[in-house]
């Protein structure tokens, strides 16, 4: 794996929602590093892909609550346990559950494994609250992916949430996440 400036040279071989991140990052004026590699489906990779980028990748779940009426997209530190009881009671939604693919897709254009904030810009109807974790924001870089798990992201978290958010009409509320047994 190679760490790169900016967007691919060749975007022949991209999907067009990696493409529209790169374009989007581009014109807000955002900068990153990224990477390219095998689909990060193991931790193995992932820890891989943390040490060319020297950020940790958060951990990114979407969730929904029982009724399917109420979506949330959590970022949290990767290494920390996701506990549905302890988010359940800040956000004051019970049975919160993972939501399914159908759903991932059709509001934020991502498929299971390539969960990202970059997603965001898909949803144009606000239907998904952005939740995080506090602790993401001590970090002064966050890792993603491009809306595809065959890259990944170095970004400024400042850039993230006082340009990108403000851009794709998304506000961050955010959590406290023990992720103790």
């Amino acid at each position: 794996m190679e760490l790169y400036k900016g967007r691919p040279e060749c975007t022949s071989n991209r999907l067009d929602k990696e493409i529209r991140v790169y374009d989007l990052l581009d014109k807000l004026e955002i900068g990153y590093e990224r990477t390219d590699h095998e689909e990060a489906s193991t931790m193995e990779l992932c820890n891989e892909i943390d040490k060319v980028l020297e950020v940790v990748i958060c951990k990114n779940l979407f969730l929904c609550n029982r009724q399917k009426t109420n979506f949330y997209l959590l970022m949290m530190p990767g290494d920390k346990k996701f506990k549905t009881k302890e988010l359940s009671k800040q956000i004051n939604s019970a049975r919160l559950s993972f939501a399914d693919a159908e759903d991932m897709e059709k509001y934020l254009d991502i498929t299971p494994g390539s969960v990202s904030i970059m997603g965001l810009m898909n949803d144009k109807e606000n239907a998904v609250q952005l939740l995080v974790d506090e602790d993401v924001l001590k970090d002064e870089y966050i890792g993603c992916h491009p809306c595809i798990n065959t890259s990944s992201l170095k970004l400024k978290t400042a850039d993230v949430f006082e340009k990108y958010l403000p851009a794709v009409g998304h506000e961050a509320r955010i959590v406290h996440l023990l992720g103790e047994d």
